[in-house]
């Protein structure tokens, strides 16, 4: 008997869920990229991030032939308001997961990851006024519960975990409002901070505090962290075309749990009790999360193995 044939959209899901697994796990193994810095200061690190990612992403667009959407969006100035906040918050998200990892808080980082569904689901409702299905409402005061337990038995606020979630999930809200891809929005954000890079790099350069000619080692991987910061998201492109936003929203959690991994057994982070009990919350509040929002989806979507176009 002959094999059956795999038909096109099997194929397109297959391929689809070959991308997102390369996107997830590249974001989840970021930690070990940025340990690689030694001596480098976290603020250094991301005004080259920033700025070898906009010239990377420049010979990235100019490939691929996609200037039209990026012409249009520089050609009504007026309209880039979303879009500098869009790159300020993706910024500081950048900017404090390196520090993290500099600072071996990677567990911090990865518990920040895995708030950011919650987070987008309570700033859904606050800001945009969307309904909370119960359950989704349940899964946020697991979060809130959460945080409330570090507070109380561990005396401090988990503020990196805070930082990230928060500034991931409002530069979510603020690009789900901008008419660009994520290359293009990418290319514009890092574009829009390019001048205050280049201006902080040069006054690094002046007071002699760059690390970028110290040794070839550290000038490759500082030219390094732009081409690192575009790949995931063009792969991450390739599985938002063949995928349905349920099965992306799955793989998303690649990523925090890769981190928590090489947190406990490549950095050797200590986990307390409390800490535990706050990922083991968030845990049960992402399942109930997931679970809700599976339940919501109309029954052919969640019966059907053929990906969204």
């Amino acid at each position: 008997m002959s094999a059956t044939p795999v038909s096109l959209p099997d194929r397109e899901a297959a391929k689809g869920v070959a991308f997102g697994l390369t996107a997830y796990i590249i974001w989840g193994c970021f930690p070990l990229f940025f340990a690689l810095f030694q001596g480098v200061p976290a603020f250094e690190i991301l005004l080259h991030r920033v700025i070898w990612s906009c010239l990377f992403l420049v010979g990235l667009v100019t490939l691929l032939g996609r200037w039209s959407p990026i012409r249009r969006a520089l050609a009504e100035p007026k309209r880039l308001g979303r879009v500098l906040a869009c790159a300020l918050l993706i910024a500081l998200n950048w900017g404090l997961y390196i520090y993290s990892v500099e600072t071996h808080h990677v567990l911090q980082a990865s518990l920040g990851y895995f708030m950011t569904p919650l987070v987008n689901v309570g700033l859904g409702m606050l800001v945009l006024r969307e309904r909370m299905a119960r359950l989704q409402g349940v899964a946020v005061g697991l979060a809130g519960l959460a945080i409330a337990i570090q507070l109380i038995l561990l005396g401090e606020l988990p503020w990196i975990s805070l930082v990230l979630a928060f500034s991931f999930g409002t530069y979510g809200l603020l690009r789900k409002q901008v008419p660009l891809d994520g290359l293009s929005g990418l290319f514009v954000e890092t574009l829009l901070l390019l001048p205050l890079a280049l201006m902080a790099l040069g006054w690094l350069s002046q007071a002699d505090l760059s690390h970028f000619l110290d040794n070839g080692r550290t000038t490759a991987l500082l030219v390094a962290s732009g081409v690192i910061t575009a790949l995931p998201l063009l792969a991450f492109a390739g599985a938002a075309r063949r995928l349905r936003l349920a099965t992306l929203g799955f793989l998303m959690y690649l990523n925090p749990t890769i981190q928590f991994v090489i947190a406990l057994l490549v950095f050797r982070e200590p986990l307390a009790p409390v800490q535990l009990a706050t990922f083991v919350l968030i845990w049960i509040g992402l399942a109930l999360y997931s679970w809700s929002a599976w339940q919501s989806r109309p029954r052919e979507a969640r019966t059907s193995a053929t990906p969204s176009r």
